[in-house]
């Protein structure tokens, strides 16, 4: 019975006890549901929290109306809150869930922290986990992306996590829970319902066993994760020393025979450089090249004789990435940009949006330089015939201060010919007499894998 495995699961993991207070996050969907009612049952100490995201009218509307029902019902405290998540998607330039997730935990854990609570309490089942794996192995990922959902990842706890989807149904529909279907769930616009929908079911016409066997194989993943992590943190400590503000890397320090890229994302990794960087200095290091430096949202890093040095970014610098193609893909700090040269002929069919920019070849001296603003920066704002500064343009943006200090630009001969994520200079737009375009995408690199 899923109640008693739900219970051992909890028990074996050790991920809570009847001590904590818990608030569970709860959208009213199957999983949720009928987590709630084995909390219930179980006797736990537990609240909910429900995110009305207004993504989908009236619809949201319900869910949230059919959850303070069932909360009434059960005699359960309710947490509730609407996100106007189109509005944060247009002001970070996130996508729908990358906005979702981070409005959701962000005020989960402002609830857990204000109001004494031990754990978050999150529904993700095994078809989740396996789910995961996937976009992360697609999108690109190191070994931590391909052990799926963690059970326990700080204040959250994922009691559900060793069950399949259809077992969470069958035991809704024999305890008569009601739940709520989410419309957009039988939506492929997006790659974790293209999987669930599409992929993952003709896997299993191959492979009856499949859900079972790839929960196994993420366990063993999860296992080599635990033992590449012990040795990591071994070599660390003979390797990486901080001077000060300075962290050292001792690259020679570093076994030859070991796969050095690999071993400088894990060591890189805690001041924020992502996998691309660290492989990028990793060349430099293989091949001697001193003097380029790579960037972290915060930190600078560079190689030199035999060294990887790391120095915190200070106020004045402006992180300076030269980029000497018009195809590609550059990182600089957390975001990514990347370039394509393209016909005149074939504009039409190119998104326009606050974080592309479309620009005259023409117009462009090569090689352009990815740097942070500095006070002193001014512009022609598309659509106007005078110069701004950019100070002043982020002010009437009303831009936050964090981003505010992080902003990029991106400058051809001197001239800055996009603000970057805002607005491109007006003397560099595309026109009637264009021939050739650029197309800069910028967009966040997260260190992190999906969860």
């Amino acid at each position: 019975m899923l109640y008693n495995r739900f219970l051992k699961y909890i028990s074996d993991n050790k991920i809570l006890d009847h001590g904590d207070r818990l608030l569970l996050g709860v959208s009213g969907g199957v999983d949720s549901a009928v987590m709630l009612d084995m909390m219930v049952s179980g006797g736990f100490d537990i609240a909910v929290a429900h995110c009305n995201f207004q993504l989908r009218g009236e619809e949201a509307m319900e869910d949230e109306a059919a959850l303070i029902r069932k909360c009434e019902k059960y005699g359960v405290p309710l947490y509730n809150i609407r996100f106007d998540t189109q509005a944060e998607m247009q002001r970070t330039g996130e996508s729908v869930q990358v906005a979702a997730r981070r409005l959701r935990y962000t005020w989960f854990e402002k609830i857990r922290s204000e109001n004494g609570f031990d754990k978050i309490v999150i529904a993700h089942n095994a078809d989740d986990s396996v789910e995961t794996f996937f976009i992360n192995l697609i999108r690109g990922c190191g070994i931590k992306g391909l052990t799926g959902i963690s059970n326990i990842n700080g204040h959250i706890v994922r009691p559900l996590l060793f069950a399949p989807r259809r077992d969470i149904v069958e035991y809704a529909v024999t305890h008569k829970i009601t739940y709520r279907e989410d419309s957009s769930n039988s939506s492929t616009k997006y790659l974790r319902n293209k999987l669930r929908l599409g992929v993952i079911p003709k896997i299993r016409e191959i492979s009856p066993v499949f859900g079972a066997t790839m929960t196994a194989n993420i366990a063993r993943l999860t296992e080599c994760l635990l033992f590449i992590s012990h040795y990591l943190e071994k070599l660390r400590s003979r390797v990486v020393s901080c001077v000060g503000d300075k962290i050292v890397i001792d690259v020679e320090q570093i076994d030859e025979d070991l796969p050095l890229a690999f071993v400088l994302r894990e060591l890189m990794l805690p001041w924020g450089f992502n996998a691309s960087v660290a492989e990028s200095v990793a060349h430099c290091c293989n091949n001697g090249e001193s003097g380029r430096r790579f960037f972290s949202p915060d930190y600078a890093a560079y190689f030199d004789r035999g060294k990887v040095i790391i120095l915190p970014i200070v106020g004045e610098d402006m992180c300076e990435l030269f980029v000497d193609s018009m195809n590609g893909t550059f990182v600089h700090g957390n975001m990514v940009f990347t370039l394509r040269r393209g016909d005149a002929t074939h504009l039409d069919s190119v998104k326009r949006s606050a974080d592309i920019a479309l620009l005259d070849v023409a117009k462009i001296k090569m090689p352009l330089t990815i740097r942070r603003w500095v006070n002193g920066d001014s512009f022609v704002p598309f659509g106007m015939s005078g110069s701004k500064k950019v100070s002043d343009y982020l002010i009437n943006e009303k831009v936050s201060l964090p981003d505010k200090s992080s902003q990029t630009v991106v400058v051809s001969d001197g001239e800055i010919v996009w603000l970057s994520g805002h607005r491109i200079d007006d003397r560099y737009k595309i026109t009637d007499s264009t021939e050739e375009f650029l197309e800069i995408r910028v967009k966040p690199f997260s260190v992190t894998e999906e969860e």
